[in-house]
């Protein structure tokens, strides 16, 4: 019997096989059967059943008649167009973010980053996402276009529901994404010029997607713009 966290059983359950999608153990297509994912967890099929359910409303599970929950398969277009337009976006709001960033927030991404080296060697993809998240959340956050900002929210809860994480597909591409990180923070620390800054934030972005994509086998629908 697995031994999992506190919490309610629900959320036991919901934790645990919302980690099992992101690790890819439970890969797209793999059928969600109630009873051996209870016994696995040591509890009955309510609280699983609960947990699937609040999986479905996130995008990760989808229902099949005659055939039951299932991981969802990734709808590569939906994931392109998504990661297209968070470069985008995201780009326009770290550049308009970089002056707002003190030497402190610096700091934090940096050490955010460092966290993700460290990972490297041991990789969690959940857990590499997660800081992921947090560390281009400090370079972002700070965007005084409200509108802005509020496209780039959409855009990372929009690819959360279609992907937890890329990294669980293309482990490859996180070193290579820290690497970009490092470079972003040198440029907003030089006081690069704005568009530089918002070219190497959208073409790190735009690199994970067709990374993604190669590894699907299906060609990139768009190729990073260099020097542009």
């Amino acid at each position: 019997m697995t031994i999992v966290a506190e919490g309610s059983k629900s959320e036991q359950a919901y934790a645990w096989i919302r980690s099992r999608i992101a690790s890819h153990a439970y890969g797209p297509g793999y059928r969600l059967v109630l009873g051996p994912i209870a016994d696995e967890l040591g509890m009955s099929v309510v609280p699983v059943r609960e947990a699937i359910r609040r999986l479905e409303a996130e995008g990760l599970v989808t229902f099949e008649r005659n055939v039951g929950a299932r991981v969802s398969l990734i709808d590569e277009s939906e994931y392109a167009h998504t990661m297209q337009t968070l470069g985008l976006v995201e780009g326009a709001a770290t550049a308009l973010s970089a002056p707002h960033l003190d030497a402190d927030a610096l700091e934090r991404a940096a050490e955010v980053n460092a966290r993700m080296v460290r990972l490297l060697d041991h990789f969690d993809a959940h857990a590499f996402t997660d800081l992921n998240r947090q560390f281009h959340s400090v370079l972002f956050e700070p965007c005084p276009n409200p509108h802005l900002l509020d496209l780039v929210h959409r855009g990372w809860a929009r690819l959360s529901g279609i992907r937890d994480s890329t990294f669980a597909f293309v482990p490859g591409r996180a070193r290579h994404s820290v690497e970009e990180h490092a470079q972003i923070l040198d440029l907003i620390r030089a006081e690069a010029d704005p568009l530089e800054i918002e070219l190497a934030a959208r073409n790190h972005r735009w690199r994970t997607m067709d990374a993604f994509l190669t590894s699907r086998h299906e060609p990139t629908t768009r190729t990073t713009t260099e020097g542009r």
